[in-house]
This record gives C-alpha cells, structure tokens and sequence, in this order.
C-alpha cells in the first residue's frame, strides 16, 4: 500500500475501502473489456465505434470507422463489424488468464475439474511457464501458478501462454516490453 491505495490487479489501484479492493482482498475480482470490475455480467455491451463487447457465446467487435458506425445505426442495423465464437477450450482459458490478471495466481486443477478435465491437457504450457520460472516471474507447485512481485510486470506475456489465439496471432500483437 501507499500513499493510501492498494494495487488492483495488474494495473490499477484504489482506496481500501472501495468495492474492487475488498473483491482484491476476497479473491472475487473480476476483468473485462473495461477493466477491472466486482462482478461478472453475463451480458457486455460494447458501445461506439471499434467497442468491444462480450457475450456467454463469445465476444462482438462494433465496425471501427464512426461513418460505418452511424450508418448501420441509422438504417436500424446493430453496428457489428465482427465476432468470435468461444469454444469451451476458449472459455476455460478465459478464466485461467483472468485469475492471473486479478489474483496473480490460478489453480489449473480447480479450474479444469469445473470443466471436466485434468489439468495434464495443459502440460504444454505448463513446460512453457519454466522459462518463466527460471527467470524468478512465476512460481510452479504442481499445477498451481504463482506470479512473483517482479513477474506482475510481464503478466500479460505469462497470460499469452494460456491464450490460443495470441498464439496463432504472434505477428499482430505488440510485445510486452
């Protein structure tokens, strides 16, 4: 703490007495498109030119172009210029990144139990979270994942390793650092 505040997540921060620090100090923080929150809707509608929104069945992206925006707007049309479909692997691994970006650590057998699954379906990346390891950013008991204090710095980049679509994507993400 300082100055007053207590670190949310991996980038914010707030006065103790505020609803994310006491979902921080429940365990019950929650990240979406806008960032921090203390609950999950079902339900988020992005609004504007290039917002993103979020569905149970996946996510929405509004067309980006303001002049594409108002026009499907103005002819009655929502202003949808794409969406992804999550499969049930993408929405496990969702969670996985979530609980990294909020508590700095995730329990991947709790978390594929609720799925159904054994946590080994994830033996790859657990392999290559030893890199990660190695260099003092995470901390690895069994199937349980620790972000050290100085790994909080690169959590997006431990996060990728869960993330299938960065993956297939390398060339059109920026680096962390």
């Amino acid at each position: 703490m300082s100055e007053g505040y207590v670190r949310i997540g991996m980038d914010h921060f707030a006065v103790p007495e505020d609803d994310l620090a006491e979902a921080t100090a429940r365990g019950r923080l929650r990240r979406n498109f806008q960032g921090y929150s203390t609950d999950a809707p079902g339900t988020l509608l992005g609004l504007g030119p290039s917002a993103i929104g979020s569905l149970p069945q996946g996510y929405l992206q509004n067309a980006a172009q303001q002049l594409d925006w108002r026009k499907a707007l103005d002819h009655g049309a929502l202003p949808f210029a794409r969406g992804l479909e999550l499969s049930a692997e993408a929405r496990l691994r969702a969670e996985i990144i979530e609980r990294l970006m909020c508590d700095f650590s995730v329990d991947l057998g709790e978390i594929c139990a609720r799925d159904g699954r054994h946590p080994r379906s994830l033996v790859h990346e657990i392999a290559r979270l030893e890199g990660f390891a190695a260099d003092g950013l995470v901390e690895l008991d069994g199937f349980r994942v620790r972000v050290t204090v100085p790994g909080r710095l690169v959590v997006r980049s431990i996060c990728a390793v869960f993330d299938v679509y960065f993956r297939e994507a390398e060339g059109r993400h920026s680096r962390a650092l």
